[in-house]
């Protein structure tokens, strides 16, 4: 057992993995216990998009960076696109104490906001030993705990880590889409305007939700789209039905292997429609097994605003955002498809491209929320696609 109290003020945080491995400290956010999949996050900025993204569902993000809290939270920056989706992360880990806001767009006290979102947190711990567990083990199954009166069950919270079954085999995109389909044309934010609606398209997209980040819609609209979303599993005919010009396949949560079996035909045909398709991120694994690739878990995953890769058809690197915790197998890629990235880090895929037809995808996060821009050019690569296809 680790204690990260400096001062020896009695414990009222900790978190605890299934190894047995507990961490005391101080908690934050909701009072109770969170159970999830502990993963560290390199991101500087950031933290309430990261803590909103629907593709952390099931996961307990551990920040490497030891400051935050020192821009607030605000109503502007969540990323979950449906009511579903409003809890992504069960839980948080950080070094310091939450810091207090100082940022002109600052709402609310990071730790209000936590509470708000039922987000379990725990800080005062050596987040720099528990991301040396993960890359040294794997992610592994935790247990958060805030008991502001200090009362923690050590035992208690070793258990809850055990009992939680995981990540393998979960269908999770489930648990963070809505039933009701919706329209966007809501731009990217602009510091003069805020946010503003494309009120002239060129393009209609479709997008399969499987847990949407509303900057990937903000980036449609940019480009000229205006975007219908509908559930990830609504079959091949109802989307037809809608006439679009392009399809794109979203970010989500989960085991790829799970969430295919229930779109893997609407899909299939998607790819045999000639339509252009955009697989992002849960949306590229599903692509993947749909044109009989494999995915597999890894130990570490990928998740951070800091990651190389490598773009094929430029010859560019690109400073990418990614949350993903699967990857596609390259060595499993069919004839006729081909890898379009690659992250510099491992040398995982980090994309795809189908020969001859109009469908690409990647595994990072393009629409850069949080994290740099480089790769808002995929959003007009799509467009272009979609140009092509129209004239």
């Amino acid at each position: 057992m680790a204690d990260g109290n400096q001062d020896k003020t009695p414990a009222t945080g900790a978190i605890a993995l299934a190894d047995g491995t507990v961490f005391l400290g101080y908690g934050s956010g909701a009072p109770g216990i969170a159970v999830g999949e502990l993963c560290f996050n390199t991101s500087v900025t950031g933290y309430q998009e990261i803590l909103t993204d629907p593709s952390y569902a099931g996961q307990v993000v551990l920040f490497t960076f030891p400051h935050i809290g020192n821009v607030g939270a605000n109503p502007d920056d969540h990323e979950e696109a449906s009511l579903p989706a409003a809890k992504a992360a069960t839980g948080a880990v950080f070094r310091e104490p939450i810091t207090p806001p100082s940022n002109w767009r600052a709402k609310d006290h990071f730790d209000a906001w936590l509470m708000k979102k039922n987000i379990t947190a725990v800080s005062g711990v050596d987040t720099r030993a528990l991301t040396r567990i993960i890359r040294e083990k794997g992610m592994p199954k935790c247990a958060v705990a805030n008991s502001p009166e200090g009362r923690i069950d050590v035992d208690a919270l070793i258990e809850a880590a055990r009992a939680w079954e995981g990540l393998e085999e979960a269908d999770l995109a489930l648990d963070v889409v809505g039933d009701a389909s919706y329209d966007n044309s809501q731009r990217l934010w602009d510091i003069t305007s805020g946010f503003t609606d494309n009120d002239q398209t060129d393009f209609h997209v479709v997008v399969l939700d499987y847990g949407v980040k509303k900057n990937i819609l903000r980036n449609l609209a940019n480009v000229g789209a205006r975007a219908t979303i509908v559930r990830g599993d609504t079959s091949y005919e109802e989307i037809m039905k809608l006439n679009p010009d392009g399809i794109v396949l979203s970010n989500g949560p989960g085991d790829p292997a799970a969430t295919i079996k229930r779109c893997d035909d609407t899909i299939r045909k998607l790819i045999d429609s000639g339509k252009p398709l955009l697989g992002i991120c849960l949306g590229h694994q599903l692509l993947a097994l749909a044109l009989g690739a494999k995915t597999k878990k890894m130990p570490q995953g990928h998740h951070g605003a800091n990651h190389p890769v490598k773009d094929f058809e430029t010859g560019k690197v690109e400073i990418v955002s990614m949350n993903h915790g699967f990857t596609v197998d390259a060595e499993t890629l069919p004839e006729g498809v081909e890898e379009s990235h690659k992250s510099l880090f491992d040398g995982t895929n980090a994309g795809l491209r189908v020969k001859g037809k109009p469908i690409i995808s990647v595994q990072h996060h393009p629409e850069a929320s949080p994290g740099p821009q480089d790769s808002f050019y995929l959003f007009e690569r799509f467009a272009r696609l979609m140009k092509d296809q129209q004239s």
